[in-house]
């Protein structure tokens, strides 16, 4: 999951796969998510966003397996966002993409497949 704020601290991750159901979201009024589809081969890479007009403030998740009806999907899941434009990195400098999170939503981004991100994997 996300860390609910914006931060460069140090936080400790389980990368266990998630069991249907267990993805709970602080979305509501003006906070929204971010999810971010990625290739299976990036399990365990962290992923950074930040708002476009603060790009030093960023926040960071991990790739998980996600278990869903149809299967399993890889993915970083990003909440308690306050609305806003957010950059997606692929590392420190290089965006990959942007990103409008509107309260009370969940805004979807897919990694490109041959990109992987510059943060390095966690143990898993």
């Amino acid at each position: 999951m996300s860390h609910g704020h914006l931060d460069h601290g140090h936080h400790h991750h389980t990368f266990a796969p998630s069991g249907q159901g267990t993805v709970m979201l602080n979305i509501g009024g003006s906070i929204g998510a971010i999810i971010i589809t990625t290739p299976s081969q990036l399990l365990g890479h962290e992923i950074e966003v930040s708002p476009v007009e603060d790009t030093g403030r960023r926040t960071h998740a991990a790739v998980r397996a996600r278990y869903v009806r149809s299967g399993v999907t890889f993915c970083v899941v990003i909440d308690s966002l306050p609305e806003g434009r957010y950059v997606v990195w692929q590392d420190e400098d290089t965006p990959i993409a942007q990103v409008d999170v509107r309260g009370g939503a969940v805004a979807e981004v897919t990694w490109p497949a041959n990109v992987v991100p510059g943060r390095a994997p966690v143990s898993v």
